[in-house]
């Protein structure tokens, strides 16, 4: 029976090939790209999760009451790690964090690497295996240096590295490290990635701030104990605060700040580390957002569910010509349940056909999907056999509900009704016209998202930031020579270049570099009575001028001036918080007890992204503290040719080191990659979603021409225009389709608002994007109902009229 159902099968599909084939492509398609975009979700979803004592896992974070609201703070005081473990019950295994580039040397050889600093509970704490040496007491000494595979082979061409010696050159000094075991390299769904690792201790001033409370500038994760929560710490560690922070407490009290619901100025906290590749945080609370995550499967769910509809409305459709076979099929015995298996089996073998091809698809795009997303996913990254079987659970469920439904229909049609080659099937429209609604309500909003996106994508990338960034060229300073050093060997090799305007430099880097660094500092010091806190930026002269900021006050740092290291320059943001009416009459006193002066305010510009505020910055300059990246502004001609100019330049400067050059706008396209990566999702998703909507509104104008092609004949004898027939035969799938808009606008409106609150800086939201989406819909949807309505219209009358 079984082979003879199979036979049937074939023969049914290969007489229908041509809605058999465009079936077949609609299911793979959807398959293809619903694998491809879970393989990304489910990528995302498993970030961090590979380490073994992962449920145990917290990062350290604090929330601070300030005047102005609750704030995070993510960098802590050096004490503060020790003190937790001895002062705090529950604590198993804690480690302060610091990260950043540095250059490492063998011989000749030099590289840019990322290292961390952390302490020996840090290899415990976190699953990084080791490939070579010895496991036990790794870091035990100061000089020891842990590499990765991909490091130890780029130095030494093989991981046989153990007992080496390499120099690690760090402010602007030269440090010998024994390489003491090889880790294998982490993976691609780590939150936390390096080349090398050291002892926490081995950075610049760590005895000066053993002792200090006030400075913060690391992070710090823990391991709780098996009977200790996270909920328990935090309770536990609410006296703790109150003392350590004693000052800091006060102080918030006399500036008006307001305590929690627990009474508490400062409170410790602690965000689950499997989560922090989601974290966000709001109101100095940290909130997991997986909204990216989420709308990736959804997009993926909505593609199956039009194609599944598609299949059922297409299904039904091209039932018509199977009326009869039907009937005949009953006279000669046939019962309800072999009927359902058989045509549930054609079904069946489309899908299986439809998944494999859909499997080979996504394989064969994935390398495109990688770059076209800038993920590194890969199907070896998430198939897991609870995966494979979920997916062959989700295969059979769609099977059974998008083949079993028609095949439940046909099978349940009277034998009389099937031979005389009739399907009535008013009463089930209402089922068929809802699916079309929802199919035209999803690619609406889908189409809605793409243009609110797409228009704010182009505004945070058009929108003036407040500096010059297509000709301004930025790289670290990554070398072996003291950085000021550098800086000024560099402006000796550019001098009296005709494309180099100016040369300047920062401690940090404006968007993202190309080595993926971006860094911050925060400064709180006492002013009149009050704690204000502000962005802090170390600079080299013509700073502004090589950014083309524009000076609203005062004047900038000049080197006529033999005292500008005690002064300090600000930007709007920064003058309005000290609330002076002439902030170049004041003077600000930080914990050095050294008075700076303020010379100068800039206008206010984005040095943060476009989702945050423009918060106060103070611009230093202190030849004492370090400088990380060169800015070099260049003429507007031969950009290319001044980006050769400045790397030779660097070599010349820094033989070994990588010259890591980028122009600013790049570097801002980089620090909105999540925002272009969502809006390649959305656009992507809504063109699939219109296309295969709009292949079900023609399969179900085929049943419907199909219903009335006697009363097509009928209209065209007594004088009906092909005009008036395609208006006709459309006039109601429009309706449809003005329903689904109307349905669709305002879900969109609501959910596009609540998305464009993330942004402090955004555009406005009108109606026309909703209505822009909704007439592309329609348009789109008439056109393709009209290829067969027309086709339709145009037959001979007689023929129409023979049909029975």
């Amino acid at each position: 029976m079984f082979t003879n159902y199979t036979k049937l099968a074939w023969r049914n599909l290969w007489k229908r090939k041509s809605f058999t084939i465009l079936n077949i492509i609609g299911l793979s398609v959807a398959f293809g790209i619903a694998i491809l975009l879970c393989t990304a979700a489910l990528f995302d979803l498993s970030f961090d999760k590979f380490h073994s004592n992962s449920d145990n896992l917290y990062k350290l974070y604090t929330t601070v009451q300030t005047p102005k609201g609750p704030e995070a703070a993510l960098t802590h005081p050096v004490p503060l790690a020790q003190a937790l473990r001895t002062e705090v019950p529950g604590v198993k295994k804690i480690s302060r964090f610091g990260g950043g580039h540095v250059n490492i040397s063998k011989g000749e050889k030099e590289l840019t690497m990322g290292i961390v600093r952390v302490d020996q509970d840090f290899f415990d704490m976190f699953s990084f295996p080791v490939a070579k040496g010895n496991s036990q007491n790794l870091l035990k000494e100061r000089s020891d240096v842990l590499l990765t595979e991909d490091a130890a082979k780029r130095m030494f061409n093989t991981i046989d590295a153990i007992g080496q010696t390499v120099l690690i050159h760090m402010d602007g000094k030269s440090y010998p490290y024994t390489v003491t075991a090889i880790l294998k390299d982490p993976p691609q769904q780590s939150s936390i990635r390096f080349d090398a690792a050291i002892r926490f201790e081995n950075y610049g001033n760590y005895e000066g701030n053993l002792l200090r409370w006030d400075n913060m500038d690391h992070e710090i994760f823990v391991q709780l104990e098996n009977n200790s929560t996270a909920a328990s710490f935090e309770q536990r560690s609410r006296l703790f605060s109150n003392l350590h922070f004693a000052e800091t407490i006060a102080a918030a009290k006399r500036d008006g700040a307001k305590a929690d619901g627990n009474g508490q100025y400062q409170q410790i906290r602690l965000l689950p580390f499997t989560q922090e590749h989601f974290v966000r945080y709001q109101n100095g609370i940290a909130t997991i957002d997986k909204t990216r995550v989420y709308m990736i499967i959804g997009i993926a769910l909505l593609i199956l569910f039009i194609a599944c509809v598609n299949f059922i409305n297409m299904s039904i459709g091209t039932s018509v010509q199977r009326l009869r076979e039907i009937g005949m099929r009953k006279t000669l015995g046939a019962g309800k349940s072999q009927l359902f298996f058989q045509f549930w089996g054609e079904s069946v073998i489309v899908f299986l056909f439809s998944v494999g091809i859909g499997i080979l698809l996504s394989n064969g795009l994935l390398e495109g999907f990688k770059t076209l997303f800038r993920i590194q996913a890969s199907f070896d990254n998430v198939v897991t056999p609870q995966i494979l079987a979920g997916f062959a659970l989700c295969v059979l469920l769609i099977t059974l509900v998008a083949g079993g439904y028609p095949a439940l229909l046909l099978s349940k049609l009277g034998t009389l009704q099937s031979l005389k080659g009739k399907l009535e099937v008013s009463g089930r429209n209402r089922l068929r016209n809802t699916l079309i609604v929802i199919q035209f309500t999803i690619a609406i909003l889908l189409i809605s998202g793409t243009l609110v996106l797409q228009s704010q994508l182009d505004y945070m990338q058009s929108k003036d930031l407040g500096f010059n960034k297509e000709q301004v060229i930025a790289f670290p300073l990554n070398g072996k020579k003291k950085d000021r050093e550098a800086l000024q060997l560099l402006r000796n090799e550019l001098e009296g270049k005709p494309d180099i305007y100016s040369i300047s430099a920062s401690d940090n880097i404006l968007g993202r570099g190309k080595d993926g660094s971006s860094w911050g500092s925060v400064l709180g010091f006492e002013h009149k009575g009050r704690t204000v806190h502000t962005n802090m930026l170390v600079v080299d002269y013509d700073y502004p001028e090589t950014l083309d900021m524009k000076l609203v006050a005062g004047r900038s740092f000049d080197r006529a001036y033999g005292n500008d290291s005690l002064t300090v320059m600000i930007n709007e943001a920064m003058a309005e918080e000290l609330e002076e009416k002439d902030p170049l009459n004041a003077s600000i006193l930080f914990d050095d007890s050294v008075k700076h002066t303020i010379i100068g305010v800039v206008k206010d510009y984005h040095f943060e992204g476009l989702d945050k505020k423009i918060e106060p910055i103070t611009f230093f300059l202190k030849e004492s503290w370090e400088l990380r990246n060169v800015y070099v502004k260049v003429s507007s001609q031969n950009l290319l040719q001044s980006m050769e100019t400045i790397k030779a330049a660097w070599k010349r400067v820094e033989p070994n080191a990588e010259f890591l050059g980028s122009f600013l706008d790049e570097n801002i396209g980089r620090a909105l990659r999540q925002e272009k990566v969502m809006a390649t999702i959305i656009t992507s998703g809504a063109i699939i979603a219109i296309v295969l909507s709009c292949v079900g509104l023609f399969a179900i104008a085929l049943l419907v021409v199909a219903q009335r092609t006697k009363e097509i004949g009928i209209r065209k004898v007594v004088g009906a225009s092909i005009g008036n027939l395609t208006f006709l035969l459309s006039k109601d799938f429009l309706k449809l389709v003005v329903i689904a808009l109307l349905i669709a606008l305002p879900v969109a409106w609501v959910l596009m608002s609540k998305w464009l609150e993330g942004y402090a800086y955004r555009i406005n939201l009108t109606l026309w994007y909703f209505f822009a989406a909704g007439m592309l819909a329609v348009i789109i949807a008439f056109a393709t109902i009209s290829l067969r309505t027309i086709k339709a219209a145009k037959a001979n009358p007689v023929k129409s009229l023979r049909t029975e």
